[in-house]
């Protein structure tokens, strides 16, 4: 293969490799955020920032470790015999494949793990290009593929053990008392313990390649995780619980959130006279909601009685009825969309009012059309995901048969006090970005293994340079763009999970994300490919059975997602395979 050859397939394997990551992070930390959006502990804004910070902080720091098993554990160096463009092409081949399966799974909503459709991809690769023997089926010290598929089975049930012992741990000290508020402010500072310490802990055990903390003493990484979750502690002890006291005991609602930093000083400060209501968030999950969903509309016929009853006969609730009430769900929300001012409302604007004609597309004036819709659509596609209503849309519209099932999980799950919630929302954005930093660390690998191979073959033409230590720059690109992947169209996984699978509250999401977060943080200490997206999804099925009963877990929706990710191994592995048997054999002259 020539140097033109090399140049082609590395900005054909760029583009690929950027976006599985796009890919990434609309799929999986969609998945990861879900849960602080779904508990309303934090606006899907604000986990757009605070993700974009901690994936690329967890990354930067700690995402070369995953990578090394990605680019170089699943198919051996010398499998290529030596020459730099098959390896090229293969990871090529491999992100191609798997970006377009998870493409395919987020534009039907449908969550699959990236983790495991790129590791799938790889193998497939390897067969097609060296044989089966090539590929680390096994063990392989933790790097071959019996090591990775066996987190599909371990991963989710080590993350519901974790979030079902933390929220137990809640439930007991917090939610069985006869008045569990006082409980729920006094003992947040452990809370902030565990999840600061978990934190730093993902940061110093990890260890970090630039700063060599990998390579740090067993008691050092104690003193400084435990250290660190203490000096937290005590912060929140003098600053947060003062706070936490005068706005949901005392009921004060005049107390603003920067009001914190006066610390004890709050104790001693009169409560209004007024105060009979802490002025806190509604936390419940609304099933129904005028501005975006209309009730179901059934044909059928009416008949008044003699005793005054209405009695409705034959009444058909069709397929098309169905389609029509999502749709005219849709269409409500759109309609709000293009009240609201600013490029979004323009842009939806322009939309509505310049359909497609009648005709084909190269018809003048569709051709028109299209030319004018071009920069709304440009808009409308960066600044729609920012809009969306995620609660909305993870309750189901009221009347669908996914309305009444989510109706019926949510009456088995026990609703507590939104003054009791309410401390337990600012613990989870600390649990939230934990879960984002490991992701980063771990998760970055996924995109960033290929790419790394397929620059260091391109740059040195030689396929042992796959081995060596992955740029921080490609970890940073690769970071950055998950991100954006996250915010442009994460929306779309996040409004089938969440409260799609269980009842959601800020206490029950911090467990779930606590959970998850140890789960990753172990697999990646081992360099351990591992889904996100399965850590959580297990956390929370465990937090749910929590609530005592089966009933309170939409097994509907888990069997979805289990179905998905089972179907991911053997179709990303049979297209990564093809597409790299197809063009290594493919007619060439050179």
């Amino acid at each position: 293969m020539g140097v033109h050859q090399y140049t082609y397939v590395f900005a054909i394997g760029t583009i690929f490799s950027l976006l599985d990551a796009f890919n990434n992070g609309a799929n999986d930390v969609a998945n990861a955020w879900a849960t602080s959006v779904s508990s309303r502990s934090v606006s899907y804004r604000m986990a757009m920032v605070l993700a974009t910070i901690f994936e690329i902080l967890g990354a930067c720091t700690v995402g070369s470790r995953t990578a090394e098993t990605i680019k170089d554990g699943i198919i051996t160096v010398e499998a290529f015999k030596g020459n730099s463009g098959v390896q090229m092409l293969a990871f090529t081949c491999a992100v191609a494949a798997a970006s377009s399966w998870v493409m395919w799974c987020t534009r039907n909503s449908t969550h699959v793990s990236s983790t495991y459709s790129l590791i799938s991809a790889v193998a497939g690769v390897g067969v097609a290009t060296a044989g089966a023997s090539k590929v680390q089926w096994g063990w392989h010290e933790g790097s071959g593929l019996g090591a990775i598929f066996a987190g599909l089975g371990m991963a989710p049930a080590i993350a519901g053990c974790f979030g079902a012992i933390i929220f137990s741990l809640i439930k007991v000290i917090v939610h069985m008392r006869a008045n569990p508020l006082p409980w729920a402010v006094w003992t947040s500072p452990f809370w902030f313990l565990v999840a600061a310490t978990i934190c730093t802990l993902s940061i110093v055990f990890k260890g970090s390649p630039n700063l060599d903390l990998d390579k740090k003493a067993g008691w050092y990484v104690a003193s400084v995780s435990v250290g660190t979750g203490g000096g937290v502690c005590i912060l929140s002890a003098i600053f947060f619980v003062p706070f936490l006291y005068m706005r949901v005991i005392k009921k004060d609602y005049n107390v603003k959130w920067y009001m914190a930093i006066m610390g004890p000083i709050l104790f001693f400060r009169p409560a209004p006279p007024n105060a009979e209501q802490a002025t806190v968030p509604d936390y419940a999950v609304v099933q129904e909601d005028q501005e975006h969903i209309s009730s179901p509309q059934l044909s059928g016929e009416v008949k008044v009685e003699d005793n005054g009853n209405i009695a409705i006969t034959e009444i058909q609730s069709t397929q098309s009825t169905y389609q029509k009430l999502m749709a005219e769900g849709e269409q409500r929300f759109h309609a709000k969309l293009r009240q609201s001012k600013g490029p979004l409302g323009w842009a939806m604007c322009v939309l509505h009012n310049n359909p497609i004609g009648a005709g084909e597309i190269y018809e003048f004036h569709n051709m028109a059309i299209i030319i004018k819709r071009i920069p709304a659509t440009i808009v409308a596609g960066a600044l729609y995901g920012m809009h969306y209503d995620i609660h909305a849309a993870q309750t189901g519209v009221s009347g669908t048969p996914e309305g009444a099932r989510m109706q019926r999980v949510y009456s088995h799950a026990k609703k507590y006090p939104n003054e009791v919630e309410y401390g337990y929302s600012f613990i989870q954005i600390i649990t939230a970005c934990t879960a984002s930093f490991a992701h980063g660390a771990n998760d970055v690998g996924n995109a960033v293994g290929p790419w790394a191979a397929i620059y260091s073959s391109w740059k040195t033409a030689d396929v042992t340079a796959a081995e060596a230590p992955v740029p921080v720059w490609q970890l940073a690109v690769v970071a950055i763009t998950i991100c954006a992947g996250f915010i442009l169209y994460g929306y779309n996984i996040m409004k089938v999970m969440g409260n799609k699978i269980t009842y959601h509250s800020p206490s029950r999401g911090c467990s779930m994300e606590m959970g998850a977060a140890l789960t990753v943080l172990i697999f990646s200490h081992y360099s351990l490919p591992v889904s996100t997206s399965m850590c959580i999804t297990g956390a929370t099925v465990g937090v749910g059975l929590c609530n005592g009963t089966f009933k309170a877990v939409n097994f509907q929706r888990v069997a979805l997602l289990l179905t998905a990710w089972i179907l991911t191994i053997p179709i990303a592995g049979t297209l990564g395979g093809c597409l790299m048997g197809l063009v290594l054999n493919a007619p060439h002259f050179l």
